[in-house]
């Protein structure tokens, strides 16, 4: 007998269809995935969505959807990289007005698309923390112009969301370029001539001098493109035409290559796997205003993250090495299940006890109430009655593990975490919690590809990181416990454990967390130690990765609306993060799990501040 088909099956395939009519592409394909929206040519990527479909995570993925099609039909990546200014604001200003312009052609056009990018709006607004900014400084100048500029283009009011970036940067914004909109709105339809403009409101915001060239050439440069796309035309032998450099085309090639995450103002950035400008990043975690807080120090940077790597615990070992190892870790940890199964035990009953389920009787629709059955039979003129659970506070929540990958947990802190975090998993998926585990590491010692490269350089000065990434994904949220228990048999695999930037690592794990449609979003960080790379610190300051997770630690702590709780075994966190435990022995790490969470969910999230501590009244 066959399977029923889940519900989100339907769903995928009415957003897919939709997409490829938007689009006008048949060939469109469309995956779904734990990763964020994304575009590579033909290939698009959106979150998977949950079983249940809540309706605020179906107009999201909705909205995103509609986005990458509207892009593929209304925006020609080739011209936009050709035109784009290379400095980090300017870009993401350039990037910004382009979405802005792709997302209102569709949402004047069609009422149903405009409603589906409203309410994606909506929650990118929330969930980066736009209502919580109080200053200039924390708001993203880029995507206050965006929201203005999608009020010109559409006519529609900014998400209540976005209103105080927009608020603190609108008096300024039209006093130096306010008459740029008018113009903007007026070329909508041509990207060659709205990207003239565009650039012309980044010089009249006095970001001019992030790109290589005069205002004027740049005005004049937009005329000059469609006579050189008739000469290229004309060629037909695929040469550069003329006005347009080898070196341009060679830039616009690659970066029409790339693939693009949906990523608020920079969406437009490509994300290939090509060369990078060193200390240039191209992480879609990395937000704005983190780095900088003293003109003295040098900014947190990585010399290149081309090497860096985000991969399934799967893709790194066979299968039948996984189940070895996975042997390995229970005979390892074996006399600590039962007690850290006691302890799980009593977190899920004081959850359960938590629920308080309730119903709600004589719904037009829900489960059918069998109770009231007697009804129809005394008279069949009673219509039939229906009842609906109440939804509980704490089930539309997600817990994040962050496990430190570091040569220094290797032996009994890499079992325990590993075990501690499988029972974590397996016993909050039974009270209807999402759980993701996820770990950070390196993919060599004392520097890798990235190293090499910056010696092939010549060693320039402060480069910044210098070492390759290897982010790992035990277990996606939406990935159910029993299909990945065998994966954290990886962590004991020999060369897995190298050493560990965790600053990174925080903001990649926050960015996934703000990916989720839940309301409520905890992050807990396991680790034994200092974030330690030898490459990276015998060429920057002995403080640099200190310095950058401290940065980390205080933007997620006031700015975001992520509860962070960390963990430290044999090393003191609590010097780091503002809700830590210490603890002496990693055989304790799973009753300090467990207490913390059970902290956690008896405080009331509607009574947390964006850094998740508790407010004193």
């Amino acid at each position: 007998m066959s399977q029923p088909e889940s519900p989100v099956e339907p769903f995928k395939r009415a957003v897919t269809a939709t997409m490829r009519a938007i689009a006008e592409n048949e060939e469109l394909e469309v995956s779904y995935g734990s990763e964020g929206a994304g575009l590579s040519g033909d290939r698009a990527r959106l979150p998977l969505p949950s079983r249940e479909l809540p309706a605020n995570e179906v107009g999201q993925i909705r909205g995103m959807a509609d986005s990458l099609a509207l892009r593929v039909r209304h925006h020609d990546e080739k011209l936009h990289a050709a035109r784009a200014p290379k400095g980090q604001d300017a870009r993401a200003l350039f990037n910004a007005v382009e979405l802005a312009r792709i997302e209102a052609i569709g949402a004047r056009r069609m009422v149903g698309v405009s409603q589906n990018l409203e309410d994606a709006l909506a929650k990118e607004c929330e969930a980066r923390g736009f209502a919580k900014m109080e200053h200039r400084e924390q708001a993203p100048l880029a995507d206050a112009v965006r929201l203005m500029l999608r009020e010109q283009l559409t006519g529609c009011a900014t998400p209540e969301g976005g209103r105080q970036i927009v608020d603190l940067w609108r008096e300024e914004i039209e006093k130096k370029a306010g008459s740029d909109f008018h113009d903007l709105a007026e070329t909508i339809d041509d990207q060659a001539s709205f990207s003239a403009v565009a650039r012309r409101l980044i010089a009249h915001l006095e970001l001019a001098e992030e790109w290589d060239g005069e205002e004027e050439e740049l005005d004049q440069s937009s005329d000059q493109d469609e006579t050189d796309q008739e000469n290229q035309d004309e060629n037909g032998d695929g040469s550069p035409p003329e006005g347009m450099s080898a070196e341009t085309e060679e830039v616009a090639e690659g970066e029409s290559a790339g693939e693009t995450d949906f990523i608020a103002s920079d969406e437009m950035q490509p994300m290939g796997d090509g060369e990078e400008d060193p200390g240039k990043s191209e992480h879609p975690w990395w937000p704005d205003g983190i780095y900088g807080d003293n003109a003295n120090e040098p900014p947190y940077q990585s010399y290149s993250s081309q090497f860096d790597e985000i991969v399934e615990a799967t893709e790194l070992c066979d299968a039948e090495e996984l189940v070895r190892l996975r042997a390995q870790l229970d005979r390892q940890v074996q006399h600590l299940q039962t007690v850290i199964g006691r302890l799980a035990n009593r977190l899920q009953r004081r959850l359960l006890a938590k629920q308080q389920r309730s119903w709600e009787f004589d719904l037009d629709e829900g489960l059918l109430d069998a109770a009231r059955l007697a009804r129809i039979v005394v008279n069949p003129m009673h219509s039939l009655s229906y009842k609906q659970e109440q939804e509980t506070n704490f089930r539309d929540t997600i817990v994040t593990l962050l496990i430190d990958n570091s040569g220094s947990m290797r032996g009994r802190p890499i079992s325990v975490a590993a075990t501690c975090a499988d029972i974590l998993a397996r016993t909050l998926e039974r009270c209807g919690v999402k759980v993701e585990i996820l770990g950070f590491t390196t993919r060599a010692w004392k520097g890798g590809q990235a190293r090499e490269l910056w010696l092939s350089r010549g060693k320039p000065p402060n480069p910044g990181r210098l070492n390759d990434l290897r982010h790992i994904i035990y277990k996606g949220a939406d990935e159910p416990w029993r299909r990945a228990r065998k994966s954290l048999g990886l962590m004991l695999r020999e060369g897995i454990l190298k050493e560990n930037i965790d600053g990174e690592a925080l903001l990649w794990a926050h960015y996934r967390l703000l990916g989720r449609h839940e309301q409520r979003r905890i992050l807990m960080v396991i680790s034994d130690g200092a974030p330690v790379d030898d490459s990276t610190l015998s060429i920057n300051p002995g403080n640099y990765l200190d310095r950058h997770l401290r940065q980390v630690i205080q933007w997620i702590e006031t700015r975001s609306t992520v509860e962070l709780v960390a963990i430290g075994i044999g090393h003191d966190v609590t010097r780091y993060y503002r809700r830590a435990v210490t603890i002496v022995d990693a055989e304790q790490l799973g009753g300090a799990m467990m207490d913390k969470l059970a902290e956690l969910f008896d405080e009331d999230p509607q009574h947390m501040t964006p850094g998740g501590s508790a407010r004193v009244h």
